[in-house]
């Protein structure tokens, strides 16, 4: 696995490579990142990951510094999972100077839910990654981008950037992986003491029982809403939604829209000092 800091190194390095399948990160890497690794050398001549904690999307109260860094366990995990380039910029090399140009996505879609929760993510979300895929694909007429649905209206925001900029990037969703119990897998996992981590399914299970509610009295949504975030309060949680959605537009769907569309239930959710999220499509 080769290793590179700056766009100017991965570009070289991707030079007659052929059609590069990238997996961006944030490092702290689990067996869910390593899945996305093994289906990129599905759609592509050269496997790419990169490893870089984005500032711009963290707020000022988050876990920019805390955020667990694990490089060394990381590059051992990228490298058995047969990773060909390594992107490990430092903050100096993919912002060299005060990041002014930003890509602000649609705030019909990034205001809402997590971006309601965390302003200003998503701008910061779709600015990196923008900036990721020009160091990929700019010189190597494009390529596959692969991510996973746990973050699920993260997905659908760079699926809307890509197609408003018509780059020449195919987006690919994975499903969500998952621990042996169903919780979903994520860097944030580790912040869970032992007994959070015993609770920590209850958010899982929140969302399948919302489902099933939503399918059984679709006239009566926000009701059902409110009684899945009064559950999870009673059992030592803070929710910040617990919601019914359709999928194709993150909308709340009305009664006859709910009775029959494609839909999604969210969640997001504090235990203890680590927040959680998940979904579930029904």
């Amino acid at each position: 696995m080769q290793v590179t800091h700056s766009i100017a190194e991965l570009r070289q390095a991707l030079a007659g490579r052929g059609r590069p399948a990238f997996v961006p990160t944030m490092g702290n890497l689990h067996a869910g990142h390593i899945s996305l690794v093994h289906e990129a050398k599905r759609h592509g001549a050269v496997t790419v990951a990169s490893i870089f904690v984005n500032r711009l999307q963290f707020l000022p109260t988050e876990d920019f510094d805390s955020y667990p860094r694990t490089w060394e366990s990381d590059c051992a995990q990228l490298q058995e999972a047969g990773c060909d380039i390594l992107f490990a910029p430092l903050e100096k090399d993919l912002y060299p100077e005060p990041q002014l140009f930003k890509v602000q996505p649609d705030p019909a879609l990034a205001d809402i839910l997590e971006g309601a929760f965390r302003p200003g993510f998503f701008t910061g979300v779709c600015t990196v990654v923008m900036k990721l895929f020009s160091g990929v694909f700019a010189t190597t007429g494009g390529g596959a981008a692969i991510f996973g649905w746990k973050d699920y209206q993260q997905l659908m925001v760079i699926r809307r950037m890509v197609a408003q900029f018509a780059l020449p990037i195919e987006i690919i969703g994975c499903p969500t992986a998952r621990a042996g119990d169903g919780l979903a897998l994520s860097s944030r996992n580790g912040y869970l003491s032992a007994a959070e981590r015993q609770q920590a399914m209850a958010l899982s299970r929140a969302l399948q029982a919302l489902a099933r509610a939503a399918r059984n009295a679709p006239h009566n949504l926000p009701a059902l809403e409110a009684e899945a975030m009064q559950s999870l309060r009673a059992q030592g949680w803070e929710p910040d939604y617990l919601t019914v959605r359709q999928r194709h537009n993150l909308l709340a769907p009305d009664a006859s829209e709910a009775a029959s569309a494609a839909l999604v239930v969210l969640g997001a959710a504090r235990l203890g000092s680590t927040r959680l999220i998940d979904n579930l499509e029904f």
